[in-house]
Order: structure tokens, then sequence, then C-alpha cells
């Protein structure tokens, strides 16, 4: 997970998940276009852990998060470029540049680039609605047990809600469960399906650190880590009678 490299981006002409698409339409007597994406819905599972008192998280590389910050942060490969120019001048004038040099100086050093952890975020246990023969609940259950290891029986998911994510470009739906486990329900490590390319690490928040975690910007994460956790915080922890360090 963490060693990213060969990175090359290309156009996206096909797509099993994704088609983009633009309607036309008229509001008000005004004329409007939007772009969009067709995509499939989803479901997301808030885990927590009765025999330890903890949330079950994953962390995961998102490549469309690493892009962003790219993005955000591309000029400063540039000024270091321009930097490492200017030293290679100067190497030039004392005759020491080496091959390593030059390629900085052209920008071609794959140290443009930010490290792998720049697109690594702490998520809730989910996944795609794209078994049409599976109930939701069925299709949580699966996900827990790939993802985390924990055997849940799908008569056990509680859901919390379903509302629209990425309204402004998918408007896809998100139907978020809530199952609690316990050591007994793990039978395997998880980490995903390593045919279908995942590399997910399982990780554990403590109950008491929860609201702490959620709130911390400097951890990346999901809208629905922190909504799940206050969900929790309203609506469960008064059973377990133990703080979420609000």
């Amino acid at each position: 997970m963490d060693e990213i490299n060969n990175i090359e981006v290309v156009p996206c002409t096909e797509s099993d998940y994704l088609k983009p698409f633009r309607v036309h339409y008229n509001q008000n007597g005004t004329k409007k276009s939007w772009d969009f994406m067709r995509t499939h819905d989803s479901v997301s599972v808030l885990i927590f852990n009765t025999t330890s008192h903890c949330f079950v998280l994953v962390k995961q590389f998102r490549p469309a998060v690493y892009m962003c910050e790219w993005e955000r942060t591309k000029t400063q490969p540039c000024e270091a470029a321009e930097k490492t120019e200017e030293g290679a001048s100067e190497a030039v004038a004392s005759g020491s540049e080496s091959r390593e040099d030059r390629a900085d100086a052209e920008g071609g050093s794959s140290s443009a680039w930010p490290p792998a952890a720049t697109g690594i975020t702490y998520e809730l246990c989910a996944g795609l609605v794209d078994k049409p023969d599976l109930s939701l609940e069925e299709i949580a259950r699966q996900e827990v047990l790939e993802e985390c290891g924990y055997d849940v029986p799908a008569s056990k998911l509680k859901r919390i809600t379903s509302y629209r994510s990425g309204v402004g470009v998918t408007g896809s739906k998100q139907t978020m469960f809530y199952a609690e486990v316990s050591d007994d329900n793990c039978v395997s490590a998880g980490g995903g399906e390593p045919r279908e390319g995942e590399l997910i690490e399982v990780v554990k928040v403590p109950l008491h650190e929860a609201m702490t975690f959620a709130y911390n910007e400097r951890i990346p994460k999901t809208m629905g880590v922190i909504f799940s956790f206050i969900w929790f915080h309203n609506n469960m922890s008064p059973k377990y009678k133990i703080s979420t360090n609000v």
C-alpha cells in the first residue's frame, strides 16, 4: 500500500463503473445543461466490536484522492525542479553534474509525485450494489466478511439511513448499516478480495477516541465515518456508558 510507482494518466474512454453523460433541460424557462456520471449505488457498514469496544474501519489507497492532492500541490514540484535546476547549473560549473541531477532538473524525476500516503483514507467498510440477486443486507454482509473478516448474519445488520452521495456528479445512493460484532465473529484477517485487486488494511478506533478521530482534520477520512460516529454517539453510546469524547 505504501509503494506507488509507474503512474500514467490517460483518458477514460470505457469503464464498467462510470459512464459520463450530459443532460439538457429547461428550468423555469432557462435552458441549462449538466454533466454527470452514472454509477452504481453502494452500501456502507459501521462496525462496532463489543469485545474490545472499538470501531472497525478500513484504510486503503484511493487514486482519485491521490490525483486530487497532486493537482492541488503540483506547483510545488515545479518550484523544487527550478531549485534543482539552479543546483544542476552550479554542478555543471564545477563539472560534477550527474545523470540523476539532469533528470531532476528537466522535471523527469518521479520525486515530482507525492508519497503514496497522500492518497490513503480511512473509511467505513463499503461496497457497490452490483449483484441484483442479493439484498442490500446480503451485499453488506459480504463486504464485512471480505474486508474486515467478521461473519455477521444479514439479519443482524441494522439499517441506519440512506442518502445521496456526490449529488453534483453522480447522484448515487448509499445505504448505511450498523453491525455489532465480537471477537467470536472474526473468522479471517479481512483485507478485501485479492482477485479484484483490493489491498485493504483493517483499522480499529477505540470508542473513547471516536469523536476526536472524527473531527481531526489531519486524518483523511470519508464523511460516512464522521456521520456514523456522530450517529453512534447520539443513539448507542448511552447503552455502553462510555464517553465518546466529544
